[in-house]
Order: structure tokens, then C-alpha cells, then sequence
């Protein structure tokens, strides 16, 4: 396979792989190393590699058999079903075999037992019997024998007339006796006459069963590029002009806060980063778009880009409309039957559906939901059922309220009143809630703190809401409200695309109507645009700093603390 692969490069008929070693060891599995130049894309040189060479083989099965006395060809469920015939048919001729000598021994020991039970005369009769055949017609005649029974008499050993002896006979026969009940059990029901064909067969899984040297996966005459993909963890990145793009979570490294972080993406004039969040490979990404549609896609089909590249147009990678843009993302792992997609809009709308009303995909996408006029999708989460939702606008107010106020609706449904808003703000996040958490609340100002999510308490749906930070033009206006834990990571990008990571237990905690403190440097005219959480427990233990010395670090803005009170017209 080596030599073929490199005399294919040689002919320039595979371009891109730059060198090429066998590091096979003997107590090692086989291990080949394809080392690619800069430019060249490793999904589709692996196609090419499976195509062109040895790395995959197929190789046909003639699944010919006899079936019922004729040859014919079957498919693997047939071949399941004629050997299940086949066993039972086995099965049933063995234990018919079985109850035949089972009762022909039955009889002999029957026999057996008269002579011993009456030994003193079938003494008498063979010794005054003339030859062996008038032995045998005489017992027969008095002890209303078979002919099987006398010769087994006869040929009986004067040991077998002993007390223990016996006992051994009588012993056997009863033996028999519940043997010859299982037999004829077996032939007369077909439910237990299968018991013994599955027993039989789970006796030789555990004896000869070992560990399967193969998979077995779904083949539709391509291979699965998901299972060559390692499930590492992606930053994903989208603008306000459709560009997405994936980019490896190591690269951008931990700081503290009210840093100026790292440069995350170079977007075009008059565009900027919608939304930021981390997912595995393997996810699978449920696409809203501003006509209420979702469009389907994996994490690793997206475009694996830079950290300051802007990544390619989602247009070329899902069916969507030319001025359709992409207003929620949502990241799942798997269709769990009992939950559901809760969804915010930007006018205060959510709308609960249950989950597997998106299993089924489709190319063109589905409806997702009805927008009013100038609204538009702004969140989607996935809640269990009995989550609490917490809904939060731009100035600064929240409202928490339990999914059960919102009944399960169709896909094309509209939606209730979550939450209610004045004129001059709008909803920006909503995030499912549980105690013992907090919820991290951030401003474009690169401003935010943390506060116990008891302090939020739990309220109808389609109120006011109360105050979750304090906002102003000096302190921003909030653009995400999340919960978070203490080992979690929290991933900021503004509108020039320079972005930050923090660990969250570097954020303080503090109350609701509080302004917070800095956690990320912004230039003149530079907004954060989005945040998103990360949870990576293992690294923050092992990298991050000492809490003491992230507060002790000059960077650092302290916090802002105001009177807490709650407005009473702000509260519904």
C-alpha cells in the first residue's frame, strides 16, 4: 500500500501529501503516517487514498444457500431466519431422539425393578427353565414382560440384586421419568421448545464468544468521514454576514481578566461575530435562520480555518436563501426523546417544541417557527421538561419562569409572551437555569460579575422582569446572560474580532442591581459582540492561576457596588 501511495504521488495522481513513514512496531497495530503539505485538505485526500488505494478494500459474499431443499440467494436476515429453522429442526429431531431412548431405558429399569421386587421367583423360574429362550417365555408370561425386559433380566449381574443397587434403579427411573415429561414438553410447545434453542446458544456465546475484530457500520458505497475524525473540540465562529468557520479550542489560550486577548477573526467592513460557541467534531448543529427555517450540519463540515480568518460563506455549505441569514445555532449530541427546543425572540416571544419534531432532516430545511414582523430569533436551548428559562434584554432586565408556563407547540407555531418590554429595548439572551449555579452577566463593554441564580426568583412568564445589571453608556448594555458553574470558562469576541478566555471562578460574585466589574479591555468604538461558556474542568485545574493572585492582578477593575434595589414599575 506504501509503495502504491507514493507511486501515485510520483505520477502526481494524489497531490498534497508531503511525506509518508511505517511506523508499525510488532506488539503495535499496523500505523501508518501520511504527513500533508500546508494547503492540502485531508478530507478529501483521504477520499482519494480510499478510492486509489489498498487502505480500502471491497469484496463480495455469494450469500447462495439451500433453503428448504432449493438453492437460493439470501440476504443476511434471511440467512437468520433459515438457520433458526434449521435449529429448530435440529432441536426437535435430537429430543425426539432423546425421548425414545429415554423411554426405552425406562422400560428396561421397569423391568429391571419387577425382577429385583420378586427375585426370589424369577430365581426359581430361570433355573427351572430348560434353556435360555424358555427363561425368557416363562418370565414373560408370569410377570407380563416385553422381550426387552426378560433379556435385560436375564443378562443382569448378580450385583445388581443388592438393597443399594436398587436404590440406584429406582433412583434412575425416576430420573427418567422427569426427563421424559422435559422431552415430550419440548415437542409439544414451540415457546419453550425456542428457550432451549436461545439457552443453547448463549451457552456457546459465553464458551466460545471473544471480542468482536470488527465494526459493523451503515455503508452507502462511501466511507463515513465521521468515523476517520477525531471528536476534538471546536471554537465555532459566525458573523452578522453568514461566515462560519471552525477553529481548534487549544489555540486560544487561557488569560486572566481584563485582558485585551488575542486577535479571533479579521471580519470584512460592516460585518462583525453573531455568535461564538464550543462543540465536538461530531455535533451536530441545528441552523434558525431569520425566515424561522432550520438547515442541518456537522461541526466537522464546516470550514477548519485560522484564528483571525473570517472563514467561508454558510451559503456553500447548507441550502439556504441568498438573503437568509442564520440568527440561532444550536449544538446537539443526540435526540432524547421527552425533551424539547425552547426559543427567545428579540421582542420577548418563546416557544417550546418537542425535540424530535427536528430529527428528520431535509436539504431545503423546515419551518421552525412563525416570526412576527420585525422580530426575529435571537436563542435556542434545549430543556428536560421542567426547567426553569431565564429570559434577558439590553437594558439590563431579566424574568425567570418555569418551562411548564409554556405548553408544547408545533413547528410553524408563534409562540407566547415570555417576557414583556418597553419600546427601546429588546431580548438578547435566554439560557435554562438550575440551583446552585450562577448566572454571568456581560455588557459590550467587556463589563460583568456573577450572581447566585436564587437570587433570581421565579416568576410568571410575560412580566417585566427585574433588574440583572445595572446599564448605561459608561457600563454597555448586556449582550449575554449565561449560567455557569465554577470550573467553567468563559469565551469573550468583540466586533473587531479580538477575543478572550477566562476562567469564570476569576469573576466575582455579586448581587443583581450591581454594575460588575472589567472583564475585557475594549478599544474606542470596539463592542463585545458575544460570549459563549466553555467547560473544560481538567485544564482549568491544571493551568489556571490561584484565585488570590488572578484578583491581585493589575489588570484588574474593582468591583463597582451599588445599593441593591429593585425598581418597582420594572417588576410585573
Amino acid at each position: 500500500m506504501i509503495i502504491q501511495i507514493a507511486e501515485l504521488v510520483k505520477e502526481k495522481k494524489l497531490e498534497g501529501i508531503h511525506d509518508i513513514r511505517d511506523e508499525s512496531g510488532r506488539r503495535e497495530k499496523i500505523r501508518v503516517v501520511i504527513e500533508l503539505k500546508k494547503d492540502a485538505d485531508p478530507n478529501i485526500l483521504l477520499n482519494q487514498l480510499f478510492k486509489m488505494t489498498q487502505l480500502q478494500v471491497s469484496f463480495g459474499i455469494n450469500m447462495l444457500a439451500i433453503c428448504n431443499g432449493i438453492p437460493k440467494t439470501i440476504n443476511l436476515k434471511d440467512a437468520l431466519h433459515y438457520f433458526i429453522l434449521h435449529r429448530k429442526d435440529v432441536v426437535t429431531r435430537r429430543t425426539r431422539y432423546e425421548l425414545a431412548e429415554a423411554e426405552k431405558r425406562a422400560h428396561i429399569l421397569e423391568g429391571l425393578k419387577i425382577a429385583i421386587d420378586n427375585i426370589d421367583e424369577v430365581v426359581h423360574i430361570i433355573r427351572s427353565s430348560a434353556s435360555t429362550d424358555d427363561a425368557r417365555v416363562n418370565l414373560m408370561e408370569r410377570f407380563g414382560l416385553s422381550k426387552l425386559q426378560a433379556n435385560a433380566i436375564l443378562d443382569m449381574k448378580l450385583s445388581r440384586l443388592t438393597g443399594l443397587e436398587r436404590d440406584k434403579i429406582i433412583a434412575e427411573l425416576e430420573e427418567l421419568y422427569k426427563k421424559i415429561e422435559w422431552y415430550k414438553e419440548i415437542l409439544a410447545n414451540e415457546s419453550v421448545l425456542f428457550g432451549v434453542i436461545k439457552d443453547e446458544l448463549k451457552e456457546i456465546k459465553e464458551k466460545y464468544g471473544d471480542e468482536r475484530k470488527t465494526d459493523i457500520v451503515n455503508y452507502d458505497g462511501d466511507i463515513d468521514i465521521e468515523d476517520l475524525i477525531a471528536d476534538d473540540d471546536m471554537v465555532v465562529t459566525l458573523t452578522t454576514e453568514n461566515y462560519i468557520k471552525r477553529t481548534p479550542l487549544d489555540l486560544y489560550r487561557k488569560q486572566k481578566r481584563g485582558g485585551k486577548g488575542i486577535n479571533a477573526i479579521n471580519p470584512k467592513e460592516n460585518d462583525y461575530v453573531k455568535n461564538i460557541f464550543v462543540a465536538s467534531s461530531h455535533t451536530l448543529l441545528l441552523l434558525f435562520t431569520s425566515y424561522g427555517k432550520v438547515y442541518w450540519i456537522k461541526v466537522h463540515q464546516l470550514p477548519e480555518a485560522a484564528r483571525n480568518s473570517r472563514g467561508k460563506p454558510i451559503i456553500n455549505l447548507v441550502n439556504i436563501e441568498k438573503d437568509e441569514k442564520i440568527a440561532a445555532v444550536l449544538p446537539i449530541k443526540e435526540f432524547v426523546d421527552g425533551e424539547f427546543i425552547m426559543m427567545g425572540t428579540k421582542n420577548g416571544t418563546v416557544k417550546k417544541t418537542d425535540i424530535m419534531e427536528y430529527k428528520t432532516q431535509r436539504t431545503n430545511g423546515k419551518k421552525a417557527i412563525k416570526l412576527n414582523e420585525g422580530d426575529e430569533l435571537i436563542e435556542v436551548k434545549i430543556t428536560k421538561g421542567n426547567n426553569d428559562v431565564v429570559l434577558a434584554t439590553k437594558k439590563g432586565l431579566s424574568i425567570r419562569f418555569n418551562e411548564n408556563d409554556v405548553r408544547a407547540m408545533g413547528r410553524v407555531a408563534a409562540g407566547v409572551r415570555g417576557i414583556r418590554i418597553n419600546s427601546d429595548d429588546e431580548v438578547v439572551t435566554m439560557d435554562v437555569i438550575e440551583e446552585g449555579t450562577t448566572l454571568l452577566s456581560i455588557t459590550d463593554k467587556g463589563i460583568g460579575k456573577r450572581t447566585p441564580v436564587e437570587d433570581y426568583r421565579l416568576q410568571s412568564r410575560g412580566g417585566k422582569g427585574i433588574i440583572t445589571i445595572k446599564t448605561s453608556e459608561e457600563n454597555g448594555y448586556v449582550v449575554g446572560v449565561l449560567k455557569v458553574n465554577q470550573n467553567d470558562e468563559a469565551m469573550l469576541i468583540t466586533s473587531n474580532g479580538q477575543a478572550i478566555r477566562i476562567p469564570v471562578s476569576g469573576i466575582s460574585v455579586i448581587g443583581r442591581n450591581t454594575k460588575g466589574v472589567r472583564l475585557f479591555k475594549v478599544e474606542n468604538g470596539e463592542i463585545v459582540v458575544s460570549v459563549t461558556k466553555i467547560i473544560d474542568p481538567e485544564d482549568l485545574q491544571s493551568e489556571s492561576g490561584n484565585i488570590t493572585d488572578i484578583i491581585d492582578s493589575e489588570n484588574v477593575t474593582e468591583p463597582q457596588f451599588d445599593e441593591p434595589e429593585d425598581s418597582d414599575n420594572s417588576e410585573e
